[in-house]
Order: structure tokens, then sequence, then C-alpha cells
């Protein structure tokens, strides 16, 4: 095993993938450069060099769409982190999904996902998988064990889930699921983007195959759009490779990749710090009269709170919650804060705050939405790493909009 291999989680975050740029480059880089080439010069004509050949593990390289210098210094360090054997970074979360899961079904096949996805995945699945791909898909409670494994057919292919959800906050059992994944020879897949690889690594619980948004979490400055999948599974990382490369030339950008690369350096003390201010957050709006009820998987009160301590090493930084009130209670209560920014993503240093039925969520039917909870008053936070005391401070001058009444203007 190699050194790196060894060493702890907040070690090769800074380090893995880089090494060779630190010891083996003429100018002895700290950090890897942003390599910006379309195209990499060759030794001399080789009648024999395929693409196969090229090997980016001892700094060969041909085209930037097939393999980077600054995407494969990232891939390595993903890989490492995630705890697994490859990984691809695409250009953003979306990309990373569908190209995995473009490699693994195909028209006729079905596949089994959560039903409280997000918008954007649970869409492409509908409009281009089954309404395109001809690929039949059945959405069901991943939170329900048993209601996954009744879903499965003989002609099920993949399992699909996200732990935890967007934005309820439901956790699925990965131990459990990827045994009944693995009784079925069905492939299993996990979004991993709202814990993150430092507090969840779905792999490591018998999962075949791990996405993130490196939007999220894992760059954390709000500054760069990524997505990236990493599995152990040889045969599936040569298709999704393939499928990065040429079937779809979908790829990370040498910038963006830095970015990342940069952004995991920092991973395990920001998550550490968004974990903090959001427990403080959960507590606060847990007693506050005005809120009826808490998602987060940090409080004794979350329904899967004993599964979340038993798969994950931390609770992550976001949370929703049910105001007790209508539509405009919300927009009302929103608009006034300062420190929480009114915009939709997540995992940022800074705090965002969102209403998912009118933003992330707002192209779903309004009966799928409230199917899985996603209510007019349901509000989402991503809470960020500034002083937790403005933060309760600033929910607090929310809720106090609340109890002013408008003042109706004299005639």
């Amino acid at each position: 095993m190699e050194q790196e291999d060894r060493a702890a989680f907040e070690t090769r975050a800074v380090t893995a993938g880089e090494e060779p740029f630190r010891v083996g480059s003429e100018a002895g880089d700290v950090t890897t450069p942003i390599h910006l080439s379309s195209t990499f010069a060759l030794p001399g004509l080789d009648t024999d060099l395929s693409l196969e050949d090229v090997d980016p593990d001892r700094g060969e390289f041909l085209y930037s769409r097939l393999s980077n210098p600054t995407r494969h210094a990232l891939e390595k360090r993903l890989a490492s982190l995630e705890g697994g054997e490859h990984a691809m970074a695409f250009s953003s979360g979306t990309a990373a999904i569908f190209t995995t899961l473009l490699s693994s079904v195909e028209p006729g096949d079905h596949l089994v996902a959560g039903d409280d996805l997000y918008a954007g995945t649970r869409r492409m699945l509908e409009s281009v998988f089954r309404d395109r791909l001809d690929v039949d898909v059945t959405f069901v409670d991943g939170g329900d064990t048993e209601a996954v494994e009744t879903a499965v057919t003989d002609e099920t292919v993949v399992i699909w889930m996200e732990t935890p959800t967007n934005p309820r906050m439901t956790l699925c059992d990965v131990a459990a699921i990827a045994e009944i994944a693995e009784s079925y020879d069905v492939l299993f897949g996990v979004d991993n983007t709202f814990a993150s690889s430092y507090f969840q690594r779905p792999l490591e619980l018998g999962a075949d195959v791990v996405a993130h948004s490196t939007t999220k979490y894992l760059n954390g400055h709000s500054d760069s759009i990524g997505g990236a999948v990493v599995t152990s599974d040889d045969d599936l990382a040569e298709e999704i490779g393939f499928q990065q490369q040429v079937g779809v030339g979908d790829m990370l950008a040498p910038f963006d990749s830095y970015l990342v690369l940069r952004g995991l350096k920092t991973l395990p003390m920001r998550m550490r710090q968004h974990e903090g201010n959001a427990m403080a957050v959960a507590e606060f709006l847990e007693s506050h009269d005005a809120v009826t009820d808490v998602y987060y998987p940090g409080l004794e009160s979350h329904p899967q709170h004993d599964l979340a301590a038993r798969q994950m090493e931390g609770y992550g930084g976001i949370l929703s919650f049910e105001l007790d009130g209508e539509l405009e209670d919300a927009k009302r209560f929103l608009e006034t804060l300062e420190e929480f920014t009114l915009a939709v993503s997540v995992g940022g240093v800074e705090s965002l705050i969102e209403l998912p039925a009118a933003m992330t969520h707002e192209p779903l039917p309004r009966e799928e939405r409230e199917a899985v909870g996603i209510t007019d008053t349901l509000i989402r936070v991503s809470v960020g790493v500034e002083s937790v005391d403005d933060l309760l401070a600033d929910l607090e001058s929310g809720f106090a909009a609340l109890d002013t009444a408008p003042v109706a203007a004299n005639d």
C-alpha cells in the first residue's frame, strides 16, 4: 500500500495526487499548476501508440479531453478521499450522474431511485432516461429498505440513492441496500454530495459507485461548477471513462480542477465548522415557537439519528425546517435575513438559504413536491462557517419580522 493510502484523511486532503509536481517537475511546484494546454507534444512517432498506451500516472498525456495533468491530480485525490480506485471529474454533478447511468443501463432496463432526490436528478431520470431512452424508473422512499427491495424486478440494473436527501435530509441505510443490490446483482450508486467524503464514504459501506457535485462541499467556495464519480469497479470505471472521454466528451476544465484541488485542502476543517454551526442552528430552530419541524440528522429527534450515527462520521452543514405559517410568511422571513443569502446551492463557506417549493424544486409538479414533504413553508439552509452568534441573530431577526404586522398607509 502506498504511503498516501496509509495517511490520515486530513493529510491526503492536502497532498494526495500532487506528489509528482512537488518532487518530479522541473520547477518543483508545491501545488499543481493549471495546465491549460489542449494538446501535448509526443517524444516521437510511435506506430504502436494507442489511447491505451498513454498513462497519466507516468506523466504521459495526449489530449486534454482524454486526460489533463491538473484534472488527473484532482481525480487521484478524489479517489483517495472517497476510498476508491478510480475517479472521473466532470463539468457538473448532473453530468457525472448522467454519464454514470448512461454507462450502466440500456433501453428496456429498470432503475430504482429514491423519491426525495435533487429535483434536477429526478427530472433527468424522468425526462431523459424514462421518456427518451426507454428506461423504466421507479421512485421509492429510500429510507424504507423493504420498499427498496420490493421495487427491484428482474429487469432492474441500477439502484440510485441520495443520502442525506435534498431537501428533507432523509437517510437511506447504505449497507442494507448494498446487500440487496449484491443479492440481485444490481449496481448500487449513491450521491454523497450533502455529507461529503469527510463525513461519509458509501464505498466502504458496500456501494459500487459514488457521485458528487464538486460544486458543493468539495470545492467549498461557490466559485466552481463540477462533478465527480468514484468507484473501485474496474469494468465500470472503464465504461464511465470511455463515455467521459469519447461517448459524451464531458470533463472538468483545468481551472475548475485547480479550484477543487485547492478547496479540498481545507475540506476537513471546513466540514467541522459547518457541522458545529449547523448543530447550533438546528437546536435553535427546534426550540423556536415559529418552527414546527427541523430536519437535521444530528438532532436526536431526527427519526434516523441512530442510522446517521452509525454510517456517518458527522452530520454535515445542511438542514431544513418547517415554518409555522403560510407562503407569505416564508417570503417575509427569507427576505428579512442579511447574513443568510437567498440563493440556491449548498456547501460554500457562506450561509445560504432558500425555499425549495419556489426555487430548487419549483419545476416539479406540486403533487410530486408535496408527496415527499416539500411544502410552501419548507426552508432549506446551508449553514456556513461564519460566527454562529451572527447567524442566530440573523435568524431571530427573520422571526421578529413575522411578528410585525404590515402597517397600512394612511389615506
